[in-house]
């Protein structure tokens, strides 16, 4: 085979092979953001995470410019009864066929440092980064007004999110 051949044969498996690896398995529902008051320097963002993959997939990282420092975050009990939130270094697990939830009181993604106030109906850009995946670019809605026990509909039946 010559080397114009060989180099076309490459280049026809490349050409016909990019488009299964550019395909995300990753998809996510139901994201929003929230912050305490007004005046508030931090915020935070949840959302239901999915992976119809055959592989698990670890999301480990999150930026966004809405504040000077962005991370995955999770509460933990102290031993004492007191929940405290720490930053998770490595990230969360989506696991192949499954899904993982950022919720209030739980994982979650922690602004810290606002550059700016978030106010109900504002939108908050969001790169999520994953291992395998790559970055997942989503645009989240400042929601002030949902209350605990909201209900989300997914196609495996309802689920309960404290909120």
């Amino acid at each position: 085979m010559s080397f114009k051949n060989l180099s076309m044969a490459a280049i026809a498996v490349v050409a016909l092979s990019a488009p299964a690896f550019a395909e995300s398995v990753i998809s996510v529902s139901d994201p929003f953001a929230r912050v305490s008051t007004k005046m508030a320097k931090s915020g935070a963002a949840f959302m239901v995470i999915s992976n119809t993959g055959d592989e698990a997939d670890q999301l480990v990282s999150v930026s966004s410019d809405v504040a000077k420092k962005v991370e995955l975050h999770t509460h933990e009990d102290d031993g004492n009864g007191v929940m405290k939130m720490m930053h998770v270094k490595d990230g969360f697990t989506i696991p192949a066929g499954g899904k993982h939830e950022l919720a209030r009181g739980a994982d979650h993604v922690m602004f810290m440092g606002l550059t700016r106030s978030l106010a109900h109906g504002d939108e908050v850009t969001l790169t999520l980064s994953f291992e395998k995946a790559g970055d997942v670019i989503l645009n989240v809605p400042v929601d002030l007004e949902r209350k605990a026990g909201h209900e989300m509909q997914h196609k495996h039946g309802k689920m309960k999110v404290e909120n």
